[in-house]
């Protein structure tokens, strides 16, 4: 019986192809045998790879999940032209997506780990942030078009937002309508007091 050999390492640096052979053979994982079934010893295996070499670069399953979730994900930023309209659009496109793709059970069980994980806290730690600051550019296009006081702070509403979306997924709340999501939008964002 003729098997392919297991690919070379190259050391401590990341080999492109090995890398991309592990992702495409985790993302394979999730699809066959999906979160429960999804283990490093599979994904070595289908990659051909040594399991010590997913470690060295993937510490623990979460953080590989991680790497796995971020090429899953495509939510493309709508320009509405109107921030509430933006914001709105942005959060139904992750809840939607989180709905019907393996992304939302992948994500929640990262976050799982991350409670009791240093390093899959750590990755989901820089993870978070970096989203904060990709969604903060919503908040920036708000206050250029002059819709928004100029005393917001961008990446302070993108953690508002963010903890909005890691609230629904938790409690499993990711059906809301377009509507609910703008009332929601308006108490977190616009606030309870009086004008």
């Amino acid at each position: 019986m003729n098997k392919e050999p297991r690919r070379r390492s190259i050391g401590p640096a990341r080999n492109p192809a090995s890398a991309e052979a592990i992702l495409n053979a985790a993302d394979q994982v999730l699809i066959d045998r999906g979160l429960k079934g999804f283990t490093i010893d599979e994904v070595a295996q289908r990659a051909k790879a040594g399991k010590p070499t997913i470690y060295r670069w993937w510490p623990t399953k979460a953080v590989l999940l991680l790497d796995v979730y971020l090429r899953q994900k495509s939510i493309v930023f709508q320009n509405t032209g109107k921030f509430e309209d933006d914001r709105v659009a942005f959060i139904d496109a992750i809840l939607t997506s989180w709905r019907e793709t393996a992304s939302g059970p992948v994500f929640r069980s990262i976050i799982a780990e991350a409670q009791s994980d240093e390093k899959s806290r750590e990755a989901l730690t820089k993870f978070a942030k970096d989203r904060r600051e990709e969604t903060a550019f919503l908040v920036l296009e708000g206050l250029r078009r002059g819709e928004l006081r100029d005393s917001i702070n961008p990446v302070k509403v993108a953690r508002w937002i963010g903890a909005y979306l890691w609230y629904q997924l938790l409690t499993d709340r990711l059906s809301l309508t377009v509507d609910e999501i703008r009332d929601d939008m308006e108490i977190l964002l616009v606030g309870l007091a009086k004008e």
